[in-house]
């Protein structure tokens, strides 16, 4: 089964990092593509991040606090069965 990343996004010109700001959603709950799943702080700008597809929650990779750089994957979410 396919599991589909989600990714610390770039915001603007310079963006190299950012930081989860706070989860919306936890480990095993369904998402909807284009749902808010987390907020991501960048230079003091918090950016909602949607879910890039249907599914579920499978797994978060780095907790809130926690900084990477751009295009880093967060989290996976596994199709429905």
């Amino acid at each position: 089964m396919s599991t589909t990343p989600i990714l610390i996004p770039k915001e603007g010109m310079g963006t190299t990092e950012g930081t989860i700001a706070r989860w919306l959603k936890a480990e095993g709950d369904r998402v909807t593509a284009g749902e808010t799943v987390v907020e991501i702080e960048f230079a003091k700008a918090v950016t909602e991040v949607p879910s890039p597809a249907t599914g579920v929650l499978r797994k978060i990779l780095l907790a809130e606090g926690q900084t990477a750089d751009v295009h880093t994957q967060i989290a996976l979410i596994e199709p429905d069965s």
